[in-house]
């Protein structure tokens, strides 16, 4: 029966003072319906809550430690949800809604404050509303689950209200317990590396790059000797002067220099450094992390390298530039990129200056001629700008004497790629290598590639660039300490790991290449060549997962790039292009996930299985008598190839791209022989970034929408394979190359970078 006081208004007139006493009196009755059962339910719409509270807690953190924060926020949602229940319960009772108006209330606020949070977690309104009422939902269902047994307890013989209580806790417990198994599931399976079973590199011969070498090493810090992180402070080993970066900063925000102590005129100069015994001079590798959380410094993170570089007789730094990194609570300091890639060359400016003084642990162990630059995320860019400094900071005498002109190799692992001051960094006869995985989930576009493809190498010279693009590889898991996901919490929580590789395998993979890589440019380790051109020669000390391979060097001449000119019909060398049995082919700009220009063209076919596309789709490369002397003198046929027949319908062949590859001689003779026998072409791969897959186009403004990203795999097809096929052809009277597609069925393709190799 409704109590008197909740009974609706009299429709006679009242006065002013009995209408308010009368809604005083519901307002006290807030709690009216809200029976020890609902009161006990409620602990699960708390836990839910908590559960969120700590996910943004150690999404923004403090810097003062995880268990603080996640008890300071724990603390605070408990009380705002206690608030906010009474203010929904008292607007329940003056609406006279016969509800248990707590358990309601918190159910509003748990809903509401999840939706505020997914929401600011760059979902979009109606993503954020649908997960937050299933969140809801769970949680409350999880209430009276627990309701149930505490009322099932303590109406059970010889129990008390105290055990039933702790029941109770026990059940919510163990649900808080379960959604922090969430994202820490991946965290705590670290699986052995297993590698497929293709194995080039022992038949050989070719020693594992990721294998330790033969030297015993050191490791030390050098520092500014004050601050807050003990091995950068009175820790250091070495004291290292601050350096004033407020040509590049002018904005500092009061809480950065308030939490690290110094502002953009006094930024300290900090390493861990990993050094060969034994008498010098050593290959010097700096490597610099991302934009991570400021609270959670990663430099640290990059050890596996440090150790792994030192045994084999590089000096190795992290370099730590975390005070540039984003803070939830203070911003990122303006101009950011810039800061990095000059910080990195003050860096080197200070190495060579120790490596001349007497006292030093550097004196006389560094070879400043030979530097190598690592970096992850926006320290990958950095890099590539160092390494480019002339653009940036040609007149900045501060770098007066820095050996930006000893930098003969840059690393980029999954990099960004952004404009700084309308430029970006183009390097000319530096060896460039990049990773990236086909799962990250912050740099989800091949950034990398671009920069690949920047990256110039003069005929003769010595230096190589490659990428390597890696199908279940993500961004963090490049860095011990940045966890297992590429987004903070919450947010990370939507993202999937499914058929990820785990950091110990992600991390092989950047061992493998990194060592294999500065090995060949510094020690002249040309046997690992092979391993750049076709990642199945690393095949043994790899995980199974999926690569795609890309490469060039001073050998290289080319035929058809495809940029000299709007004519797809010309080449290079006076060369005629033609296409057969494709409904489509064209010069196009290439593009990434988001429809962004790579900075190259490339020729597209594309054919339906109907009409003239029943029979092989082709293009055909006329070659001039100037590229048949190039070819004289190569030793074999190279080009960049992509499988792009996914943008087709569905209906359109699922299986690989058939091809063949034809040449013919002056003479007529001609011989074709199967791409299979030479390279594997793959689909790139399908990638669904969330854990459910439509969110993908309602996260972070659809930057997840596209699942695939055209990506090339470099084929190199020697010509002594054509000639044992067929002794009458001559490379050096060569007058046609002819690709065959076989798709009958229909597909679409992409080729770049036609032309002869010759190392």
């Amino acid at each position: 029966m409704i109590p008197e006081l909740e009974q609706p208004l009299p429709r006679q007139k009242l006065r002013m003072n009995d209408i308010w006493m009368r809604l005083v009196g519901r307002a006290r009755l807030f709690s009216r319906y809200d029976t020890p059962f609902w009161r006990l339910s409620v602990s699960g719409l708390w836990a839910a809550a908590t559960f969120v509270s700590a996910a943004c807690a150690l999404g923004m953190p403090t810097g003062f430690g995880a268990a603080l924060d996640v008890l300071l926020f724990a603390a605070l949602g408990t009380a705002a949800m206690g608030l906010a229940a009474v203010i929904f319960a008292v607007l329940l009772a003056l609406l006279a809604l016969p509800v248990p108006r707590l358990f309601t209330g918190c159910a509003l606020y748990l809903f509401v404050g999840s939706w505020v949070v997914l929401h600011f977690a760059e979902l979009d309104l109606a993503a954020s509303a649908a997960i937050a009422a299933a969140y809801t939902l769970a949680g409350a269902a999880a209430g009276l689950i627990a309701g149930a047994v505490s009322l099932r307890l303590r109406t059970g013989p010889g129990l008390s209200s105290r055990m039933a209580k702790r029941a109770v806790a026990a059940l919510v417990l163990l649900l808080l317990l379960a959604g922090a198994a969430i994202p820490l599931a991946n965290a705590v399976s670290e699986p052995a590396v297993t590698a497929v079973s293709y194995d080039r590199a022992n038949e050989a011969g070719i020693a594992n790059p990721a294998a330790a070498g033969p030297y015993a090493y050191t490791s030390f810090t050098y520092g500014s000797g004050s601050g807050r992180r003990p091995e950068f402070a009175d820790q250091a080993d070495i004291i290292a002067p601050s350096v004033d970066a407020s040509s590049y900063i002018s904005k500092w925000p009061f809480l950065k220099k308030l939490y690290w102590g110094f502002d953009e005129t006094a930024l300290p100069l900090g390493g861990r450094v990993w050094m060969p015994a034994g008498e010098g001079s050593f290959p010097l590798a700096l490597i610099v992390h991302g934009n991570h959380l400021m609270e959670q410094p990663s430099d640290g993170g990059y050890a596996y390298l440090g150790e792994l570089l030192a045994s084999r007789g590089f000096i190795a730094v992290s370099v730590d530039e975390n005070f540039l990194n984003f803070s939830v609570w203070s911003g990122i300091p303006d101009n950011d990129m810039k800061a990095r890639a000059w910080m990195l060359l003050k860096h080197l400016q200070q190495i060579q200056e120790w490596d001349k003084t007497a006292n030093s642990p550097f004196f006389g162990k560094v070879n400043i001629d030979q530097i190598a630059l690592i970096g992850h995320s926006r320290g990958g860019q950095a890099t590539a700008m160092a390494a480019d400094a002339s653009r940036w900071f040609a007149g900045d005498r501060s770098l007066a004497g820095a050996p930006y002109r000893g930098i003969k190799a840059v690393i980029a692992l999954a990099p960004t790629d952004m404009k700084v001051n309308g430029k970006k960094a183009e390097l000319k006869d530096v060896s460039y290598l990049t990773l990236q995985g086909a799962r990250d989930g912050d740099v989800n576009d091949f950034y990398g590639d671009r920069q690949y493809i920047r990256s110039s190498i003069g005929s003769g010279k010595d230096a190589i660039k490659a990428s390597l693009y890696i199908a279940d590889a993500n961004h963090s898991r490049f860095n011990t300490e940045w966890g297992t996901m590429d987004d903070s919490l919450p947010d990370g929580l939507l993202l999937s790991q499914n058929h990820m590789l785990s950091g110990n395998e992600q991390r092989e993979i950047a061992k493998v290449y990194v060592s294999a890589f500065l090995e060949r440019i510094f020690h002249g380790a040309y046997e690992y060549n092979p391993l750049f051109k076709d990642y199945r020669t690393g095949s043994a000390w790899l995980p199974e997962t999926n690569y795609f391979s890309r490469y060039g060097d001073g050998g290289y001449t080319p035929l058809a790039t495809f940029d000299e000119d709007s004519d797809k019909t010309t080449a290079e060398f006076g060369g005629r292009i033609a296409a057969s049995g494709a409904a489509v082919w064209s010069e196009v700009e290439t593009k990434d996930r988001q429809g962004q220009q790579k900075g190259t063209k490339a020729v597209v076919l594309s054919w339906t299985g109907s009409g003239a596309a029943s029979r092989p789709a082709s293009l055909t490369v006329t070659v001039g008598a100037d590229a048949a002397q190039a070819a004289a003198q190569a030793k074999g046929l190279t080009f960049s190839i992509a499988d792009r027949t996914w943008e087709l319908p569905a209906s359109s062949s699922a299986a690989g791209l058939q091809t063949q590859v034809e040449l013919e001689s002056r003479s007529g003779e001609a011989v074709r022989l199967p791409l299979s026998g030479f390279m594997e072409v793959k689909r790139p791969p399908h990638t669904e970034f969330t854990r459910f897959g439509w969110l993908d186009k309602r996260m972070n403004d659809g930057k997840y929408e596209s699942a695939s990203e055209a990506v090339f795999q470099t084929c190199e097809l020697p010509f002594s394979a054509f000639i044992r096929a067929e002794p009458g052809v001559d490379p050096g009277e060569l007058v046609k190359i002819t690709f065959y597609f076989n798709n009958v069925s229909g597909g679409k393709v992409m080729l770049d970078d036609i032309g002869f190799y010759s190392s």
